[in-house]
Parts: structure tokens; sequence; C-alpha cells
């Protein structure tokens, strides 16, 4: 209302509008006075201004796909006593929405008839700790020069993606390569008995990549033909990969594009994205608290 006396007060004059319009001369003043000395707004007014300030950083800082929910419980780790409702509230108000997840394509060539290993791991993506439990898939991004394919290797214990990449042939080399990294970064021993867990895939059933495997010392799983929920969680990240950076910055025009896009992405998840099911926090920091409460608790013993 205030907004549209604004543009038209030129035209018609305040006291005019007002008596064709729903407010009273008064208030429209007294609320052009508050837009001109913030001071002399309610308390709530003043609050929700500092608010909206917060909630429109964290919402940009975080690639602008957190709904209320996340929004809400980055402002309480920054200290930030404030009601849930009240953020739904300012966030509807400024417009401001997450993300939401569609479906995740469909990119597993697998062959029933090639030998396999076993399924290890039977839909339970648990792990007590790091370097236990590893799965791998792969999805693919539409660009202008073709497709481009994205390989993820994710440790159970934190979610945490410790292997990526992308490249314009889905083939072993693709897979291998994120593979490397995350053996590289993470330099699983054998006293690891660590599991990696794929689906089937020609490209996870090839005998590079089970050479690799055995090299490292990792024991191979595999899901069943058919059922997607046998590497649920690995298309989980691919489905918020695919929601929060290629839906999101899109259109893309190839490869570089997607690689320093995903570098960004795979960043920031690892270290600023709160996941609910580690309680609301990024997978590197849940490793961190869980490594220093192992730490205390063997100096306490």
């Amino acid at each position: 209302m205030v907004a549209f006396i604004d543009d038209y007060r030129d035209v018609y004059g305040v006291e005019p509008i007002c008596r064709v319009v729903p407010i009273a001369p008064s208030t429209y003043r007294a609320i052009k006075a508050q837009q001109t000395d913030p001071s002399r707004q309610s308390a709530r007014a003043r609050r929700d201004a500092e608010l909206r300030d917060a909630m429109t950083r964290i919402w940009d800082d975080n690639f602008q796909v957190y709904g209320m929910r996340k929004v809400w419980r980055v402002l309480q780790r920054e200290g930030w006593a404030v009601a849930r409702c009240t953020v739904e509230r300012l966030m509807q108000q400024m417009g401001l929405q997450g993300a939401v997840r569609g479906r995740t394509p469909k990119t597993t060539v697998s062959d029933a008839d090639q030998p396999s290993p076993a399924d290890w791991v039977k839909r339970a993506f648990t792990a007590s700790q790091s370097n236990r439990l590893w799965i791998s898939d792969f999805t693919y991004v539409a660009t202008q020069s073709g497709f481009v394919y994205v390989a993820f290797v994710i440790d159970v214990f934190a979610r945490r993606i410790v292997g990526w990449k992308a490249s314009s042939t889905p083939n072993t080399v693709l897979v291998l390569d994120a593979l490397e990294q995350a053996i590289c970064d993470r330099m699983p021993g054998r006293e690891a008995a660590l599991i990696h867990h794929s689906d089937r895939g020609v490209q996870y059933l090839s005998f590079r990549y089970a050479k690799r495997l055995s090299d490292a010392e990792i024991t191979p799983s595999v899901g069943r033909v058919g059922n997607a929920y046998d590497n649920a969680m690995a298309e989980t990240v691919i489905g918020l990969f695919k929601t929060e950076v290629i839906r999101q910055r899109g259109p893309w025009r190839g490869v570089a594009d997607v690689e320093f896009a995903t570098l960004e992405w795979v960043d920031w998840f690892n270290h600023r994205r709160l996941l609910e099911p580690i309680g609301y926090r990024p997978p590197a920091e849940a490793e961190r608290m869980y490594y220093q409460q192992n730490t205390e608790s063997a100096i306490a013993a």
C-alpha cells in the first residue's frame, strides 16, 4: 500500500489517495518517517531488518539452495536466538526458498551375466568411522558441447566426498580417476578394512577398476541388478549435486564449466553445507569432532 502511494503521490497527492485506499494519511507518514529514520521503528521491525540481512547473506553464501530449515540452523550456529517460525515468515516475505530436488537420471549400464563381487553392504549405509565404507556413482550433465559425466566417491561415515572427476566420456578412466583421488586423499591402509560399494555399471566391474581396488587392499561390493536402493546414498548425493549446482546455475558450455563448478560445490559440501543425518553439521566438522572425542577419551583413559 505504501509503495502504491509512493508511485502516485506526485500525480494525485497523499490525502486523495488515502480517501480511496484503506490507509490513513497519518499512518502513511508514520511509516515513511520510520523508513527515513530506522531508530523510530519498533524493536521487532529493527530486529527483522537485522535478520533479513543475515538471512540474505546465508542464502547467498550457500549457493542460494538453503530453505527455511537450514537457514534457521545456520543462524543458530552463528549465535542468533530466533524462532523457526520467524525465519519462515521472513523468508516468505523476502521470496527466498530452497532448491527442490527432482528425479536423478539413470546412468548405469549393466550386464547381468558379467561376474561381479558380492554385496557386502545390503543397503546398510552406516560406518563406525572414516575409511570403513566408500560408495561410488556417476551422473551426466547436458552442456552446449555435449554430455559431461561426473563421478563421485563418498565416505559413508560423514557423507564426505573424498574423490570426484568430470569428463566428456563415461568410461573406466572417469571412475578410476575419482577412485584414485580418494585413495591419495585418504590413504587407507590394511588396518582400515575398507569396503568400496557401487552399482553394477560396467565401468565399476572392469578389470582395471577391480585391480586398483585390490592393489589398495579395498574390498569391492556391488549392488543387485535393477535395484536403485542398493546404492541409494550415492544417488542421494548426486541428487543434491544436480539440484544445487547443475539446475541452479546452468546452462553449461562444456567440461571446463562443469569441472570448476563441481570443485566449488564439493569444497562447500564438505566444509560448510549442513547435513541433517549427521546433526546439521558439515562432513569435515563431523569427522573432526569424532576424532577429537576419541583422542580426548584415550587421554582420559
